[in-house]
């Protein structure tokens, strides 16, 4: 069955995504009837990949929230390798995505960001992972987020559903124009109609007045709360559910299969259930602060930290009494998530896919939750940067399970992976590196450094026990992460540490000048114009 993409707006969509919705579990239960009416050649693995928008790193696996419940995430790194020191090439979408799938970093391509001004151009069709797959002779489908935006052309076939908003549509969450005026005032408020489950709602959940966009109709995203509707009415449930109608279809070339789930990106909404199994708010424990955390670094920084570009600010978090209400709809959505992934699994699992099908999860960044005083993404410390990465070998491997590397790794390593994974022709000239050898050995010592941009100029150097961050301004910072993962301690400018920062120095500028070269000699990227995030929103 091949899903065509749907116009965003109106009642068409909703019309739309239901019958969407309801062929794909039409096809999922037939999966689950006949699973051995699916060929599937013997040879080349399958590739199920796996992404996952805006989850930092409080998975279970990595320790990095006590509440979080994610069984069926923690049960992938069981099976393979998670890579503890895994970092985004840029701390938001569209340029960490594109990254993934291009195999070149912002410093190559001019893309840095979400935002026109430094935006770029899409890397030309040809270097783009999926459609090198192709070529490779695989069946390479998409369905979900996977690029910033919807791009159906780089691949055999794609699924698109409405999943910001879930469970409510784009149209439906904007502000009618007599509701405007208090979007951003003490009492905001904003009717949906005959909504989610069939009843009105009144937006934003948490009723916080917006700070961003105040003049524009669509809503506010910097929202979150329970929403008592079945899974069924939540966009990444319809992407599982396609994913999984497409593990019953027969299919003799290998198969990637890529599955993008929007949740935990802000509206942090999630079915009720998901926050009933987590302890009520009283009992919400907050992510570790330092009082003061910015008093250590310049203005550059705290203008990164400060600003509502990419979620809200801390001090209005603070002032509504949300910060514990937000923690929890943050880990609810976690919650959510994990659990499509888990249906996902036990499907593949009981396929004729489960023995030779390579697993990667990814999220493209991370994100505060009021660390360094932020909310969102877009800054070069490690809340931001840093990503679970999980690679699972196929089941009819001899391999390494249930290790954790903590070298580090960028997340554009997984384009040469992929690529040497399928037998596709490798890309000469690469600044990442493959994976393998770490799958392998995970506790070799590659002695590597990766390199974060936020914006031109500015720059995060990830090692095994440092991180190194220069500023377009000239501005430093320097952490101990053995000693201060959490980058409360600055050590720039103390003099115990100036060889560390002069040596940290050297390495960065030792990484960045190949991709400035590539960038200097290739010839512009072909295609398209300077995209603006979709509807304002990053």
């Amino acid at each position: 069955m091949k899903f065509r993409r749907l116009n965003s707006a109106g009642s068409g969509l909703a019309s739309g995504l239901r019958l969407l919705a309801a062929a794909a579990a039409a096809a999922a239960s037939a999966a689950v009837a006949a699973p051995a009416s699916v060929s599937q050649a013997p040879g080349r693995p399958n590739v199920l990949f796996i992404a996952v928008d805006d989850l930092n790193d409080w998975i279970g696996a990595l320790g990095g929230h006590p509440q979080a419940r994610t069984p069926n995430i923690d049960a992938l790194a069981r099976r393979g390798v998670i890579f503890a020191n895994a970092h985004c090439a840029a701390p938001v979408c569209l340029a960490s995505r594109t990254a993934i799938f291009a195999g070149r970093f912002p410093e190559e391509t001019g893309v840095y960001s979400n935002w026109p001004k430094t935006s770029g151009r899409p890397p030309t069709r040809e270097l783009q992972l999926p459609v090198r797959l192709m070529a490779a002779g695989y069946d390479v489908l998409a369905g979900g987020k996977l690029y910033h935006g919807f791009e159906p052309s780089y691949f055999s076939a794609a699924y698109e559903t409405e999943q910001r908003w879930s469970p409510f549509t784009l149209e439906s969450a904007s502000y009618l124009p007599d509701e405007l005026p208090s979007k951003g005032s003490a009492t905001p408020r904003h009717v949906v109609k005959g909504g989610p489950g069939g009843r009105d709602w009144t937006l934003p959940l948490n009723g916080m007045p917006a700070e961003r966009n105040l003049d524009r109709p669509y809503g506010e995203s910097f929202d979150w709360g329970p929403v008592a509707v079945d899974d069924s009415e939540m966009g990444d449930t319809r992407v599982t559910d396609w994913a999984i109608s497409q593990l019953a279809a027969p299919r003799p070339r290998p198969l990637f299969l890529g599955v993008g789930y929007y949740r935990p990106h802000i509206p942090l909404f999630a079915p009720q259930r998901d926050f009933d199994a987590l302890p009520p708010e009283s009992e919400i424990v907050l992510p570790e602060t330092k009082p003061d955390d910015l008093g250590d670094v310049g203005e550059v920084a705290r203008q990164l930290a400060r600003e509502a570009l990419t979620g809200g600010t801390h001090g209005a978090v603070i002032k509504h009494g949300q910060w514990r209400q937000a923690v929890r709809a943050y880990l609810a959505c976690i919650g959510f998530v994990d659990r499509q992934i888990g249906r996902l699994i036990e499907r593949l699992d009981a396929s004729p896919y489960a023995d030779n099908t390579w697993i990667v999860l990814w999220s493209d960044h991370g994100w505060h939750l009021g660390e360094k005083e932020h909310w969102g993404k877009w800054t070069p410390w490690r809340a931001s940067t840093r990503s679970p990465l999980i690679v699972v070998p196929p089941r009819r491997e001899s391999a390494t399970r249930g290790a954790r590397c903590d070298e580090p790794v960028s997340l554009v390593d997984l384009y040469p992976t992929l690529l040497e994974v399928a037998g596709a022709s490798p890309v000469p000239g690469l600044q990442a590196a493959s994976l393998l050898p770490l799958l392998q050995r995970p506790e070799r010592d590659t002695g590597r450094a990766v390199v974060t941009t936020v914006d031109p100029g500015n720059h995060a150097l990830s090692t095994k026990t440092w991180r190194y961050l220069r500023y377009a301004n000239g501005d430093e910072e320097l952490y101990d992460i053995v000693r201060d993962p959490r980058e409360w301690r600055n050590l720039a400018a103390d003099p115990a540490f100036q060889a560390v920062r002069a040596d940290l120095r050297r390495r960065l500028d030792e990484t960045l000048a190949p991709m400035k070269a590539y960038r200097a000699s290739a010839i512009p990227p072909a295609g398209g114009k300077a995209r603006a995030p979709a509807n304002g929103k990053r």
